[in-house]
């Protein structure tokens, strides 16, 4: 996967790229990264890349033209077609069932916006998907785009260490996943739950899918909403409620 990022701040950026799993994957060559600060492609001899906005208002609106030469810039170097995406808090809530969606792309290309917003026609006629990390608004789209990088690289076949972690994590299931314990085995009188130690990978797996359920019902009951529980995760649910006094 390659992955373009078009930013005014390309220096945010660098504890990010260099650091932990993004830093290891990108040194082994699971992905790679460009930093492109669209003020380069501005026109405007002033290196603007802002403008009051029409119909007046407060704020300074992002202009089209520098942000669609830098795209049409590293369009032009894909040997694919790139999903085009918008950090912006009007974009579609972002979840891990998109990030495992956008892990299956070759090449992403993120939009990060500053300011009081972009021109429309970045909108309308530029992206493909516009992306929201939230219900709240950052000063810039720099950190949603880690974010959302930070969540797909990890994804991608051989990023982490062990090929079972990224399945089994809180969402990626459906559900929140389930408790860890390490060692020690006592740790000033909190002790882990004796089914971990007992050797029964059928009594672990079966003590693990309750707990899963019991957390997501304790902490996010809407998920189960539209989950689909087999007979046993049921009557797992019934039990729990039960033992809640629900």
């Amino acid at each position: 996967m390659h992955i373009d990022i078009l930013t005014l701040f390309p220096e945010m950026f660098s504890g990010v790229f260099n650091s932990s799993i993004l830093k290891k994957a990108g040194e082994r060559e699971k992905f790679s990264y460009n930093l492109v600060n669209f003020r380069d492609y501005t026109e405007n001899k002033h290196m603007k890349v802002d403008d009051y906005p029409y119909g007046g208002g407060a704020g300074m609106v992002l202009t089209p033209q520098p942000v669609f030469d830098a795209v049409e810039a590293v369009k032009g170097e894909s040997a694919v077609k790139p999903r085009v995406i918008l950090m912006c808090p009007q974009g579609e809530t972002f979840t891990q069932q998109k990030a495992e969606e956008l892990a299956g792309e070759e090449h992403l290309i993120f939009i990060c916006g500053h300011y009081e917003g972009y021109d429309e026609r970045i909108r309308e006629h530029l992206v493909t998907d516009e992306l929201s990390i939230g219900d709240y608004v950052l000063t810039g789209g720099e950190l949603g785009a880690m974010v959302v990088v930070d969540s797909v690289v990890r994804l991608l076949p051989e990023v982490l260490g062990n090929i079972e972690s990224a399945p089994e994590d809180s969402f990626s299931t459906g559900l929140l996943e389930h408790p860890h314990y390490t060692r020690p085995a006592d740790f000033r009188g909190m002790k882990v739950p004796d089914v971990l130690m007992s050797g029964d990978h059928a009594k672990i797996r079966n003590w693990r899918r309750a707990e899963s359920l019991k957390r997501t019902y304790r902490r996010r009951s809407d998920l189960l909403d539209n989950y689909r529980l087999s007979e046993e995760d049921q009557e797992l649910l019934k039990k729990i409620k039960k033992d809640e006094g629900t």
